[in-house]
């Protein structure tokens, strides 16, 4: 795509013969129990045509029809409605269900009555939230015509600020929700969900990110996330130049601006640390000014999410590779060790997404706990960077004053660790591995050290690297001994079930296993 040339090359693609989307009728509900009333408002409005929108005509032949239909319809704009049908108060008592059990104060109410002394029109003006009175025999078709215009107007300009006052809280809630998404995957999916519901109706749609093509010249658009038909687009896969979308998308971005058309609206985010993003879908109807508008507003917050999502990111990398850092620090001392802590982290993700998903320790594994528990648990032995090599690498059995001192490191981590989990407010990767060295070594019997600490007592972060440490150090080669076999392994944990070990832990990691073994947790030849 050579963006020196014109746009004429789009031209082109774009189907000329492709038929108009036709515009939402206005919906008009006629309720009288006289059936030629029903035909002659049909032959008077049946072909009126109010800005390319033409008259839809629904009819019920009683009150409680009516009031049946408006609640099924809410976007009716104007009920004709008689007021003596089943009953003498038939329509009055329809018009106030209207306004208090239905809460529609946008629909615009017209009383049509033969009998204007039995329901006087100033009293009903007065006592009822209607919009006009007329007597049948004052309803020509020109008044009648005069009537629906009016009517309509007043109704257009009620949606409008509804539709603004909606829309509006629809953004604050929709970017609410995105500044809480945690991956580029999540927060794609997430804003063709809340595209959907801004404008109150699903949508075939795909968000893509613009990346370098394989020359690295020019930006191509992978897609994201897709939602509707557009569904079967492979995620993190170049969306295919055969699809119907690939060029307006590739004219949008070039443009930098929105692009509404007929056959696909397309929404340009430009995030401030220089990603651009494309928001393409197919709404069943062309959209509003209103609409549109709300959709400008949401692409700056969409903008703002990205951008939020990027610094977290950034910052998580930077956190990640502090602590991987640490962690190397102290393993650095024992080559022989290997990947450890990596295994140690991937396999306590692993549990702790079991245990959520088995619905144990609900107050426990909440999201911060499950976004952090698995970088924290790298840190569970860094203490041992104060333990002298001639304990730490000695091969065979320690002796009790040796074990003494290799059984200091668990304070000494957690000392480490909690005096710099202070300068950090809340839950923290520095806080969990606080409680993880200074835990995990505790036994869910009380036998453990370095406290002794019993059950729950034991926090749940270190009760699970207890079972993923001592599981791992089994599978592997250690200074004092040789890998044991896989089932050898697990053999030790099952044993120590609601002894050493705390029981749900001991279940999530067999659950886990019972799906088959990754190959990252067993070394190669192993």
């Amino acid at each position: 795509m050579d963006t020196t040339d014109s746009d004429d090359w789009l031209e082109d693609d774009v189907p000329q013969e492709a038929p108009a989307q036709a515009l939402k009728p206005w919906r008009l509900l006629v309720v009288d129990d006289e059936p030629d009333i029903h035909a002659v408002t049909r032959l008077a409005l049946g072909q009126v045509v109010f800005k390319g929108r033409r008259i839809e005509i629904l009819s019920a032949y009683s009150g409680e029809q009516g009031f049946e239909l408006l609640a099924r319809e809410p976007d009716i704009a104007l009920v004709l409605l008689d007021v003596v049908m089943e009953t003498e108060d038939a329509g009055l008592r329809l018009a106030r269900r209207i306004r208090d059990e239905l809460n529609n104060t946008l629909v615009r109410i017209v009383l049509r009555t033969g009998q204007p002394g039995q329901a006087p029109e100033q009293q009903v003006i007065v006592d009822y939230d209607i919009n006009d009175y007329k007597a049948k025999t004052e309803l020509t078709t020109q008044k009648l015509f005069t009537t629906l215009i009016t009517s309509l107007r007043g109704y257009e300009g009620l949606v409008t600020i509804d539709a603004n006052r909606r829309g509006l809280n629809r953004i604050l809630e929709a970017s609410s929700n995105l500044y809480q998404m945690s991956s580029l995957q999540e927060l794609a999916s997430g804003v063709l969900t809340q595209v959907g519901a801004i404008l109150s109706f699903g949508t075939d749609g795909v968000l893509c990110v613009m990346r370098k093509d394989t020359a690295g010249t020019q930006p191509v658009p992978i897609v994201m996330a897709s939602t509707g038909s557009a569904t079967p687009l492979v995620e993190h896969a170049l969306l295919p130049t055969e699809h119907p979308w690939y060029d307006i998308i590739g004219s949008t971005i070039q443009q930098r601006k929105n692009h509404f058309s007929e056959a696909v609206d397309v929404l340009f985010i430009e995030a401030a640390h220089g990603h651009q993003f494309a928001v393409a879908f197919s709404p069943p109807w062309p959209l509003g000014d209103v609409e549109r508008s709300l959709l400008n507003v949401f692409c700056d917050r969409i903008a703002a999410a990205f951008d939020n999502l990027h610094m977290f990111s950034q910052l998580r990398m930077t956190q990640e590779a502090t602590v991987v850092a640490l962690a190397d620090l102290a393993e650095s001392r024992d080559a022989t060790t290997g990947g450890h802590v990596r295994r140690v982290c991937k396999l306590t993700e692993a549990i702790a997404v079991e245990l959520r998903a088995a619905q144990k320790f609900p107050n426990e594994t909440t999201t911060t706990f499950m976004s952090y528990v698995g970088l924290a648990s790298i840190l569970h032995d860094v203490g041992k960077v104060g333990t002298p090599d001639a304990v730490l690498l000695k091969p065979g059995k320690h002796t009790p004053e040796e074990r003494q001192i290799m059984e200091q490191h668990a304070l000494v981590g957690e000392t480490v660790l909690a005096r710099a989990a202070q300068m950090v407010e809340g839950e923290s990767s520095l806080s969990l591995g606080a409680a993880i060295a200074g835990g995990h070594h505790e036994h869910f019997d009380g036998r453990g050290y370095p406290r002794g600490l019993k059950g729950s007592a034991i926090p749940l972060a270190a009760r699970i690297v207890a079972v993923v440490d001592v599981f791992d150090a089994l599978l592997h080669s250690r200074p004092y001994k040789e890998p044991w076999p896989f089932d050898q392994a697990l053999a030790y944990v099952l044993e120590r079930r609601g002894t050493q070990f705390d029981p749900d832990v001991v279940d999530a990691l067999k659950a886990f296993l019972d799906r088959g073994m990754p190959d990252w947790l067993v070394d190669e030849g192993h």
